[in-house]
């Protein structure tokens, strides 16, 4: 399966430069002065960090390079890059394929998660000024319209975006670098979880975390980060990979 395969079904719900082969061409070339490298790299971590490939899936170099308008070389640096972090899985016969979760790795994901980005968030407490507290309410709003209409696809964008924007404001780019090695590992497997069982049992704690960080609570910050970013993985782990 090509990446365009993987993701027909999706371009409704992907961004606009990425909802067909001619755009996604434009983007490649026209991100100034990157490496082809880098730019496929960019485009290829997007669609892994939200979901666009369901756990499993399988991709070409050929398909990728294709695609995307560049050479075989670049698109082969991009996926090897992408493996090294855990994004993508390369088998023995140099098969490429989104990663599918054993529970074991669900469970050290999510305790990964548990430890960093609690202090993420508490870092970010001191410079969470007025303007950033607004900026993540009205973040949360659109969140919850997603919820509202089952939108699987941007809830887990506009979930990844909501905790990325906090915890720029720690200043810490190591930490953030890890945090966000965790999401592209997570992101196939919880947008199909999303996708499969609904919205509805998605609890909001970003309402918690937003009072905690206008009240300067940072017991109560990292409480209701822990129990956001644990929560969806929990469900992962209960409702089982093979349905997911």
């Amino acid at each position: 399966m090509t990446l365009a395969d993987a993701t027909r079904g999706q371009r409704a719900e992907a961004p606009p430069e990425a909802q067909d082969a001619a755009v996604s061409r434009r983007v490649i070339t026209d991100e100034g002065g990157a490496t082809a490298h880098e730019r496929v790299y960019k485009h290829l971590r997007r669609r892994i960090l939200h979901g666009e490939m369901a756990p499993g899936d399988h991709l070409t170099l050929r398909g990728v390079a294709g695609e995307l308008g560049v050479s075989m070389t670049p698109a082969r640096e991009a996926v090897r890059r992408l493996a090294a972090e855990g994004a993508l899985a390369i088998s023995a016969s140099g098969r490429v394929s989104a990663p599918v979760l054993t529970p074991q790795r669900i469970e050290e994901l999510a305790s990964i998660r548990a430890l960093l980005e609690p202090e993420l968030a508490a870092r970010a407490l001191p410079r969470a000024h007025f303007s950033l507290i607004e900026r993540l309410k009205r973040m949360n709003d659109e969140i919850d319209r997603h919820l509202a209409s089952g939108d699987a696809a941007a809830y887990v964008r506009g979930n990844l975006e909501f905790h990325r924007t906090l915890y720029l404001r720690a200043h810490a780019p190591a930490m953030l670098a890890l945090a966000e090695t965790v999401w592209l590992q997570t992101g196939p497997s919880m947008r199909a979880l999303y996708a499969r069982i609904g919205m509805g049992r998605v609890a909001d704690y970003h309402a918690k975390a937003i009072a905690a960080l206008a009240a300067g609570d940072e017991a109560g910050l990292r409480l209701a980060i822990r129990a956001d970013v644990r929560q969806g993985l929990t469900m992962l782990s209960n409702e089982g990979l093979d349905a997911a």
